[in-house]
This record gives C-alpha cells, structure tokens and sequence, in this order.
C-alpha cells in the first residue's frame, strides 16, 4: 500500500491528490480484490451443510417453471428473481451445495469489485490523496469480511442484493458527477438510466434492498446544491431531478412483486421486536466478530473524520465550491440509513433482520478504508512522513496487518456448519443410520418439513402419514398436512418406530399447539411408544419413539 501511495503521488504534487501515470491502473484497482474475493469466499464452498433457506432455495429451483410461478402466487414471491434465475443455472450446473453457491459467490466477487472502484472514485471526487489506495482497501477490506464469505457461500438472494446495491451505488457516483465535479454533469443521462435498472434489480432480488433509496437521498443532499452551476435550479435539473425520476421508475416497476409481497408478509411473522441482543448482533456481524467491533468502529468513525476535510488538498487549502462528494458521503448513509429504517419499523411491526440489511456492508468497508487512508495522510503531514510516503503509511501498516491477524478466526468460524442455523447433511447422516423399514416421520410443526429436503434421501424412505398433500401439488414449501386428526389416527396403523423433526431456535422440543399435532403426540402415548434417542443437529431436533 505504500509503495502505491508513493507510486500515485506525482512529482511536485504532494498534498494535491494526483496520480503519476505510474499509478496503479484503475482496473487493476477493481480486479484484485475481486479476485482475491472470488479466491477467499470460493475455499470450502461446499463445506458447510446446506441450513432450512437454502433448503428452500434447492426445492424450489427442483420444480419446473410452471410448477415454480405457482409456487410464488402462493408464497416467497420476495425470492421470485432470484429462484427463476437460479432454475436456470441449476438446469447447467445441478444442484449440489457446491452448484447452489456458485452464483452467490460470483456475485459477491462483482460487487467487491465494485466496492473498490466505489472507494477510488469517491476519494478522486473528494479530491483527497492516494486514491487508488483507498479504492484498494476498499475492496480487499469487503474482499475477506467474515460476512462477506458467510453470504457469499448461501444459495439465497443476499449476495445478488449486494451486488446490485454497489453498481447502483457506483452509478450514483458516476452520474451525479461524471467529470468529476458533483452537479456538473457532462452527459449523465446514460448514468441514471443505469442508475435506474441497478436499484430495480437490487429491489428485485430482496425487497428490502430499496432502502438504498433513502440513503443515496441523504448522500447528493451531503454533497448539496451549492457547486451546481445555477445554483438550487440548477442542481435540482441536473442531479435532483433524474435522481428522483430513477428512483421512482425502480418502484414503479416493481409495483407488482412489492404487492404481491406485502400480501405474504406473514412469512416474516416470526420475527421479532429489536432489543439490545438486536444491536449487539448487528454490530457483531458487520465488524465479523465481537472483538473486532471496536477496532472497526474507530476506523470507520476515522473515515467519517476524514470527510470533514472533503475539498481539501492533502489537510491544506480549500478547494473553491464547498463540499464534495467523497467515500463518507456515499458509505455513511448507505451503512446507517437502512438498518435504522427496520429497525424503528420494527418498534410496532417487526420486520428487521441481519440478512435484510448485509447489503450495507460493502459501505463499512468503505468507511474502514477511508479512515486508514485518512490516517496516512494525518501522519503525512508531519515531517517524517513530508520525507518518506512509507513512513507516513506505517500505522495504517501496523493496524492492516493486526486486522489480518484477528480475521483468521473469525474467516475459520464462519465456514462452519455450526455458524448455520441448522445442520442437515448431519440430520440427514444421523436419519440414514438408524431408520428402518416402516418407520413413520412427523414435523412439528408442518412447516419443519423443509429440513428434510436438504438432504432427501434418508427421509423420503419415512412414511410421511401426515401429508395431506405434496409440496409441488400444493404449490407450496412445505405441503399440506391432515386437518382431521381423526383421519391422522386411521393412518397410524402398525406403526412401530416414530420420528419426530423439529426445529426450534430454543433447541428445545416443541409443545404441540394445533389439533394435529397434539393428536401426534397422543397416538405415540397410546401405542406404548417410548423416547429411544433424540439427537440434536444446529437447531434440528431428531427424536425417535420406538417399542
């Protein structure tokens, strides 16, 4: 990094921001931490069991198209893009664990990528030194966060949230300043089209990733009006108003998966009411781990306070015209905005969780690197570091390489199957051990049926007595199970050994509420069935009653 440093600071221009023409290039700037990403996140990919959403995603992706829209009439239209997408790629690649991931980790590469050019072309707009450095930071920071892996090896939607999150925010950059100066346009037009298509998409594939709206709201009004030529008028003609005109395209167009999504908000039913575990979690796993929250705090706080010397030249002069946009002006918002928006819906309505908002991540990295950089240049202006560019960059050196040594662990844990909810190539192992012939299976509730679906085969040899009706036939997840417990009880013939699969985040056996499932757990009482075992996989719970 310092070698760079001193490679992008051009003779006689210390303290300007510009780059000699020996600078590192720009797309090399991108592709390293892109690659370094794809490297990172692809080591293991198939290595952790598939959890209860991914389960899901393996089901669904299984079902022919028609099969498939029916399924999203009725349920998880809020994954819609991303199931239909990934049919496609199953169709080529299968659906091993390994296949499943694939795109997540592809997608999770291009927007470390365009992390990196998010970071170079905020601090040239910002017109602070080393550049490129920050750029490269930028992504080489998101490129081994320990949530950035654990996302990007998750056949879910989140990864492809992200990536459409950063090229929207890139985009952003690019058309409210494309010569480099915010509010003065050369030809932004194509930019906020772009702009455009890139928050469509991201709301698309999460419906949630539209709250990248508000927080790109709060960085043009960072930047504010006072350099566009015309003042207010002028601004609002040039960067206000096809913002807004974008923005409301993206929505407009997504009008119909959000109605159909708000018809089945009871999917996230079980969430709820944030408390201080939600923050201490929040925290957690946007710095990757508990010991490295205040580290990557006081970073990112640095990379704030760097932007207060937005328009500056290296801690010197100020640069006519007033603020700037710069890499606190787009990550700041971008971080904060999203999460505080669920998280003050969710004091009356629960709907935060911690995948709806990883799409920020990318920021913090920004943020982190930001302040790094601003360190150096802190330092830079001292004597020693007037003398030597690599003295200056020595405790940004030191702290780089104590960050390196406290994600070793974090990058370890992450890759586990203990850091899912659940465990089902175990439950599944564990069903294949010691099921026999005749063996009868229930979910408590129905909907734990997805945690057989995994992993199939041990499973698909229990008899389900309580499915009423198939998933494909019913079109829905987890199909449709016996109302009638007397007709349960005409089923429950010679039965000699039970399973029960449940799946509690309490690890604890569920009280059965509905008349199924009570009428469950009387058929087993009456039979003489006695608990023989109950093994416990993440959050599966297998129990076995037998004679």
């Amino acid at each position: 990094m310092a070698e760079l440093a001193e490679r992008e600071q051009a003779p006689g221009q210390a303290g300007r921001g510009g780059a000699s023409r020996s600078a590192l290039p720009g797309w090399l700037v991108v592709a390293i931490p892109a690659v370094v990403a794809f490297v990172v996140t692809g080591v293991d990919l198939s290595g952790p069991s598939l959890w209860r959403d991914e389960a899901y995603t393996k089901d669904a992706v299984s079902r022919s198209l028609s099969h498939l829209f029916a399924l999203l009439g009725h349920t998880d239209a809020v994954h819609g893009a991303y199931y239909v997408m990934m049919h496609f790629v199953s169709e080529v690649i299968g659906t091993s664990d390994a296949a499943l991931r694939f795109p997540s980790l592809c997608a999770m590469a291009v927007a470390t990528g365009f992390t990196a050019a998010i970071g170079r072309r905020a601090a040239v707009l910002a017109g602070a030194r080393w550049p490129g450095v920050t750029g490269l930071l930028s992504g080489l920071l998101f490129a081994v966060a320990p949530y950035m892996t654990y996302y990007g090896q998750m056949a879910r939607s989140y990864a492809f949230v992200t990536m459409f999150a950063t090229i929207a925010s890139y985009l952003l950059l690019r058309a409210a300043a494309p010569d480099g100066g915010p509010g003065h346009p050369a030809s932004g037009g194509w930019w906020w089209a772009g702009y455009g298509v890139a928050v469509a998409f991201t709301g698309l594939f999460n419906t949630f990733g539209l709250l990248i709206i508000p927080a790109h709201a709060l960085t043009l009004l960072w930047a504010g009006p006072s350099r566009a030529r015309g003042g207010i008028a002028g601004w609002a003609r040039r960067v206000g108003v096809p913002w807004l005109a974008g923005s409301v395209a993206a929505v407009a167009v997504l009008l119909p998966v959000l109605l159909i999504s708000f018809r089945q908000r009871g999917q996230i039913s079980w969430l709820a009411k944030p408390d201080i575990n939600t923050i201490t979690t929040m925290l957690r796993e946007y710095a990757g781990s508990k010991a490295l929250i205040v580290p990557v705090a006081l970073l990112a706080v640095g990379g704030v306070m760097a932007a207060l010397f937005d328009g500056f030249n290296g801690f010197g002069g100020k640069a006519a015209g007033g603020r700037r946009l710069s890499p606190a002006a787009i990550a700041l918002p971008w971080l904060v905005v999203p999460p505080v928006i669920l998280l003050a819906v969710s004091l009356v309505k629960p709907v935060y969780s911690q995948r709806y908002i990883e799409f920020c991540l990318p920021a913090l990295a920004t943020l982190v690197a930001a302040g790094l950089v601003g360190l150096a240049r802190l330092v830079a202006t001292t004597s020693l570091g007037r003398r030597d560019v690599r003295a200056a960059w020595a405790p940004s050196a030191i702290i780089l390489a104590v960050l390196a040594v406290m994600l070793i662990s974090p990058q370890h844990a992450i890759r586990q199957s203990s850091a899912r909810p659940d465990d089902l190539r175990l439950a599944s192992a564990i069903v294949a051990a010691n099921e026999q012939p005749g063996d009868v299976v229930f979910y408590m509730p129905d909907d734990m049926y997805v945690l057989g679906t995994g992993y199939p085969a041990p499973f698909s040899r229990l008899r389900n007595i309580g499915l009423a009706e198939s998933p494909v036939a019913s079109a829905t997840l987890t199909g449709r199970e016996v109302t009638s417990p007397a007709e349960l009880a005409a089923r429950f013939t010679g039965v000699k050994r039970v399973w029960f699969v449940t799946g509690n985040s309490d690890y604890k056996f569920p009280t059965p509420t509905s008349p199924v499932d009570k009428e469950m757990m009387t058929l087993v009482s009456a039979s003489a069935l006695h608990l023989t075992h109950r093994w416990q996989a993440g959050e599966v719970m297998l129990t076995l009653y037998t004679r």
